[in-house]
C-alpha cells in the first residue's frame, strides 16, 4: 500500500471478527472493530476512518442503518455491506442507500481484497477530484479573477509570467489592496506550490525578538533557550516566505537579510554552522522605499537586491468596474460563512457602492458587504451599511468660521495630517489631498515639511 489506509470492520461474532481483521491487518490496512453500530459509530467520532466495512445482520441496528449514518455524517468514508442471505434486494438496497460494494457470505479472502482496493481508489480519485476543483478555485482567487479591469488583467498577466522564474519580488500598493493575494499566486503558480508558503508581518515582531524569530536560534544560546529552534527562513526551505511590510525591518536585520539573498546561507543565533537556504523572497510594502531610504530608514543595497521586479496592487478607486462582481464573491463567501440564504444587492445599492471611494481598498469592500449580508432584510441588502458620504469621492461641505482663521497653518496642518496617515508615502499622501504629486511637492517645501 502506498498510504495507510484505516478501515473500520464492524461484526457482531467475535470469531469472525477476529479473524477479518487479522486477514486485512496482514494486508496492510490499518483496523478498528466494532461490535454494534453504536461501538462502530464512536469510533467513527475519533476521525481517521477511510472504509467500513459491516456485516448486514448485527445485534440491534443493522449494518444498513449504520450506512445511513456514515452517509450523513461522514460522506467521504466508502462503505462495504458483507450478508450472509445473497439477497438481490439486499445488494440491490444497500447499493441505493450509498454502499460501494456488497460482498456475499461465505466471500472469499480474494474477493474481500479486491473490493477494499477497488473502494480505496474510487476514493482516492474522488478526493482528487475535490483537491483539484479547490486548487482551481484558489488559483482564481488568488490571481484575483474576479478583477476584471484592464489593471487587473495587467497584474495578472505579469503574476503568471514571473510565478515560474526565481526572481525576487516586491509588492508595493496601500493597505487592503491584496499584497499577500499576489504573493500566494506567485508561489501557487510556480513549482514551489508543493513546499511551504510562509508569511510574516515585519511589523509585527519586536525588534528584540526579530532576529531569532527569522533565522532561529541554537539549543543554549541564551538564558532559557532549551531547545533548537527554526527560523522563518528554514521553516521555508524549498518554497516561498513573503516578507509583509518589510520597511518595518529593524536595519541590523535588514544587514542579514542581504547577505543571505547574496549569499544563499544562515546562521542560527548561538551557531557557527551556516545553513544552505532555497527560498524565493516576496517582499510586500504600503511605504515608498525609495523615499524611506533617502531618509535613511531603509538600506539601500537591500532595496535595490529586493526591488529586481516590482509589482504594483492598484487601489480599488482606480478599478471600481471590478466592485459588482467582488460584491458577488464577498456575499457569496460571507452566505456560506454564516449559513444564511443568499442576499440580493439591488442595482441602486451597487450604485452607491461605485461611488463610495474605499480608502480601505478591497479588504474594506469585504467587510462592508459581509456586514450588508448579516443586517439584510427579507433576502435584500441596504445602503446603510454603506460608509456615508464623509468618505466618498465628493468633499465634505466646510464652513468658513465668521471670525477667519490663517490659511497657512491649515495647509500645512493638512499637508502634515495626510504625511501621517500614510506613513510618510508622498505619493499616497497627494493622492488623500486630491492634489497632483508635483503640487503637493511644491506645498510640502512651501512649508518646509521636506
Amino acid at each position: 500500500m502506498k498510504q495507510r489506509i484505516r478501515i473500520l470492520v464492524v461484526e457482531d461474532e467475535p470469531d469472525q471478527r477476529q479473524l477479518v481483521s487479522g486477514l486485512l491487518r496482514r494486508a496492510g490496512y490499518e483496523i478498528d472493530a466494532a461490535a454494534s453500530v453504536s461501538e462502530a459509530k464512536t469510533l467513527l467520532e475519533k476521525g481517521d476512518v477511510d472504509i467500513v466495512f459491516s456485516d448486514w445482520k448485527l445485534e440491534g441496528e443493522d449494518g444498513l442503518q449504520l450506512l445511513e449514518h456514515v452517509q450523513l455524517d461522514y460522506p467521504e468514508t466508502g462503505f462495504i455491506l458483507a450478508t450472509g442471505h445473497g439477497s438481490i434486494a439486499h445488494a440491490v438496497q444497500s447499493v441505493r442507500a450509498g454502499a460501494d460494494d456488497y460482498l456475499v457470505k461465505p466471500y472469499q479472502k480474494d474477493a474481500l481484497l479486491f473490493a477494499l482496493e477497488r473502494v480505496c481508489r474510487a476514493r482516492l480519485l474522488i478526493r482528487e477530484n475535490k483537491a483539484l476543483e479547490q486548487a482551481l478555485t484558489e488559483r482564481e482567487y488568488l490571481v484575483d479573477l474576479i478583477g476584471h479591469s484592464a489593471c487587473m488583467q495587467t497584474l495578472f498577466n505579469k503574476i503568471e509570467r514571473l510565478a515560474s522564474t526565481r526572481a525576487t519580488i516586491l509588492i508595493s500598493g496601500e493597505s487592503g489592496t491584496g499584497k499577500e493575494l499576489a504573493a500566494r499566486a506567485l508561489h501557487q503558480l510556480s513549482n514551489r506550490k508543493d513546499q511551504p508558503f510562509v508569511a510574516v508581518n515585519c511589523a509585527a515582531i519586536p525588534e528584540s525578538l526579530a532576529e531569532a524569530e527569522f533565522f532561529g536560534t541554537e539549543k543554549g544560546a541564551f538564558t532559557g533557550s532549551t531547545k533548537l529552534n527554526i527560523g522563518k527562513f528554514e521553516f521555508a526551505q524549498g518554497g516561498t516566505l513573503f516578507l509583509d511590510e518589510v520597511g518595518e525591518m529593524p536595519l541590523l536585520l535588514q544587514v542579514k537579510l542581504l547577505r543571505l539573498l547574496q549569499e544563499g546561507v544562515l546562521t542560527r543565533i548561538g551557531g557557527n554552522k551556516e545553513i544552505k537556504v532555497d527560498i524565493r523572497l516576496v517582499a510586500a510594502t504600503n511605504r515608498d522605499l525609495q523615499e524611506e531610504v533617502n531618509a535613511g530608514r531603509f538600506r539601500e543595497d537591500l532595496f535595490y537586491r529586493l526591488n529586481v521586479v516590482p509589482i504594483e496592487m492598484p487601489p480599488l478607486r482606480d478599478r471600481k468596474e471590478d466592485i459588482p462582481a467582488l460584491t458577488k464573491h464577498f456575499s457569496q463567501v460571507a452566505c456560506r460563512r454564516h449559513e444564511v440564504e443568499n442576499v440580493r444587492f439591488t442595482p441602486t445599492v451597487l450604485k452607491s457602492l461605485t461611488q463610495y471611494s474605499w480608502p480601505g481598498n478591497v479588504r474594506e469592500l469585504g467587510n462592508v458587504i459581509e456586514r450588508m449580508v448579516l443586517m439584510s432584510e427579507n433576502g435584500e441588502a441596504s445602503e446603510t451599511e454603506i460608509p456615508q458620504i464623509q468618505g466618498s469621492d465628493t468633499a465634505p461641505q466646510f464652513e468658513l468660521p465668521l471670525a477667519g482663521f490663517n490659511w497657512d497653518v491649515h495647509e500645512r496642518d493638512c499637508l502634515q495630517q495626510a504625511m501621517n496617515m500614510c506613513h510618510g508615502n508622498r505619493t499616497q499622501a497627494a493622492k488623500k489631498l486630491d492634489l497632483a504629486y508635483k503640487a503637493f511637492l511644491y506645498r510640502l517645501e512651501k512649508h518646509q515639511l521636506i
